[in-house]
This record gives C-alpha cells, structure tokens and sequence, in this order.
C-alpha cells in the first residue's frame, strides 16, 4: 500500500514538469485521499487528484495529458464534461466591415485590457469613471519602505559571531560545543517625506497624488511626513494616517487652505527647512516634490533651499508629470533651478510612473 501511495506521489511530481503549480501540502493532501478511495478504481484516482492537485479550471487540459500519460488509456473519459475555456478580457483581431468592402486590406482593431491601458494614460486626460477605477488601482498598490541600518543587530545564518549568543548556548549545553550564533546589523524603514504642490496647474493630480501619499503613509505611518506646497507650507501626514482613503482625502482637503492657487516653491521650502527639515525631518530621508516646476517667486531662492535640502536629505525626487512628455524639456524656471539638485527627475503622469517612483524610493 504504500508503496504504491509513493508511486502516486511520483505522478503528483510530475505534474510540475507540465507546468502545473503543486505545493508539497497538496501532495500530501492528495496522498491522503488516496487512502480513502478504492486504488483500483481509475475513475476515483482521477478526481481525487483533479480535487487536490488541479486548482484552476485552466490547468485541466495540462493535468489530463500528464494523467493520460501516466495512467495509460485507463483515464475515465465518460464522465467529464468538456472543459471551457475562461472567456478573455483580451478583444481578439478582427477586421471591419468597411475594410472588407472597400478593399483596402484587413484593419486590426485590437482592444487591450482596460486596466493596463488604464496604467499608462495621462490621469490629467481621464474621465471621471477611469478615475474613479484609478483610485480602485491605486487602493491597491504596496508600497515598501526604504531601510537604513539599526543601532542592533538581528539572528542571521551568515555574519559575524554573535559571542554572547553563542556563550549562552555553551552554557545551557554544560559546556559543550554548540554552533555558534551569528548575527548582521539590523535595519529599519528611512523616513520618507511627500512634498505636493496644489496650484492650479498641478489640479489634475492633485486627486491621484494625494491618494498615492495616502497609500504610502498608511505603509509606515510613523516614518512618513506629507505637506502641502502653495503659497504656504500645511503638513497633512496626520490628516493622511486613518484607514479609509476617501475620510482621510477629505481631511486633507480641509486642511489646505490654498487650493488651485499660485506657487511659491522657494519661500514654502524654506518654511518647509526652518520648521521641519532642520529638525530632523529631512535629516537622512527621501524626499519627493511633486510639482511641474511653475514658480512664481524668486528662482535663486529654490535653488538655496534645495541645495540645503539635498544636504539634508539621503535622496531628492522631483516629480514631475510633464516630464512624461514627449518633447519635453526642464526649462520652467523652478525646475531649471532644482535639477542640479536632484537624484532625479522622474513623471508622476501615470499609475505606471507612480510605480516606477515606488520602486525608486525603495532603491534610495
């Protein structure tokens, strides 16, 4: 009996080899079936291991050639509907009526799917419905901290020594030799620190960054600080720590005293400087601005104060969306006079260039 339980046990392996994904739970789970059913019985062997070894409807054809190769022509074929395939979000090629009439050859209309499609589009140019699915996507994104090294150190199998650990061990053992412990240095999240503009010409993000610097506090509140810039500095991380994005937008919005006006990126930074940065909140953290660069004051004056906040900071992103552009150049007059103090310029104008800036971040 058990030998042949292995012999199975080898079919389950092999199913691997035809691309199935199989666990060694679910082996187990299948071999444990085995032994309620009758092994002589083809039939219930198949839907024993149909049950347990094939979760997805289109592993089907996959899993009866392997069963039909291992079993020989003793599968059940009777009893098993045919199985049909998943219907496809993926439109399929075909040619229009017009095309075919008028002779000028086939016309491929190929319609993507509607989420990735989604993730490239400018957010400045969508509906009201795709942004409504925007927020959906970005509701859903995971976004991973930076980390920095710790003060302590963490059990490792690769590292130092740990002789303290390692002489507890001896002594526990009366004295005996014992593998010795090891340890590496530990690390914890960096601080991250989200700069948004909310001038008028920055109003057809302001929603989508918003709801991205929510998502990223939610994912170390602790570690993460968000102000808003325009014509004054307002710190908004408290208003973006609770749970439900759509409460904590809307008490954003009613702590922003200056929505859709102007920009005054130089004197809000070094509010932003004398108040916070100094102070250890852009000490070693990554900041990021998120503003087209449109500055209404002194230009000289941004470039001093990002030229101190680069000091400050482990890294600085300038985020900005028309920098997805094609033909674009840094020319405005803010962002001409932070680029020499930036560790990038990067385009927040899509789902896929927020995620492209999560990963930059996690890089820092």
């Amino acid at each position: 009996m058990n030998g042949e339980l292995v012999g199975f046990a080898g079919f389950a392996r092999s199913l691997t080899h035809a691309g199935l994904p199989v666990a060694t739970d679910t082996v187990e789970t299948w071999v444990r079936a085995l032994g309620e059913i009758d092994l002589a019985d083809v039939e219930q062997v198949y839907f024993a291991g149909l049950a347990t070894l094939c979760r997805d409807p289109d592993d089907r054809p996959r899993f009866d050639l392997a069963f039909d190769a291992w079993f020989g022509d003793r599968m059940p074929r009777t009893t098993r509907r045919p199985t049909q395939p998943r219907p496809s979000r993926m439109a399929a090629l075909r040619t229009t009526d017009t095309q075919q009439t008028s002779g000028s050859g086939p016309h491929l209309a190929v319609a993507a799917d509607d989420t990735e499609v989604l993730r490239h589009r400018d957010i400045a140019t969508l509906s009201a419905a795709e942004r409504a699915h925007l927020a959906e996507l970005i509701a859903t994104l995971k976004p991973m901290p930076p980390r920095r090294p710790a003060l302590r150190h963490a059990p490792a199998r690769r590292g130092e020594v740990d002789r303290r650990k390692t002489l507890r061990d001896m002594l526990a053992a009366g004295g005996e030799p014992v593998r010795p412990s090891r340890h590496r240095r530990a690390t914890r999240p960096r601080r991250v620190v989200l700069l948004l503009d909310v001038s008028g010409s920055m109003s057809p993000y302001a929603d989508a960054l918003l709801r991205f610097a929510h998502v990223v506090t939610r994912a170390n509140p602790s570690g993460t600080e968000v102000f808003s810039l325009g014509t004054r500095l307002t710190r908004l991380s408290r208003a973006l720590r609770g749970a439900d994005p759509e409460l904590a937008l809307s008490a954003a919005g009613r702590a922003v005293p200056d929505w859709a006006g102007g920009t005054r990126l130089g004197e809000t930074l070094q509010a932003f400087g004398d108040r916070w940065g100094r102070r250890g909140v852009a000490r070693g953290a990554v900041v990021v601005i998120f503003s087209d660069g449109w500055e209404r004051g002194d230009p000289t004056l941004l470039a001093q104060q990002m030229a101190q906040l680069h000091r400050l900071a482990r890294a600085v992103f300038w985020v900005n969306p028309h920098a997805g552009m094609d033909g674009y150049r840094p020319i405005q007059g803010g962002i001409a006079a932070a680029l020499p103090h930036l560790d990038g310029l990067l385009a927040g104008h899509s789902l896929a260039t927020l995620q492209e800036l999560l990963a930059a971040i996690r890089e820092a």
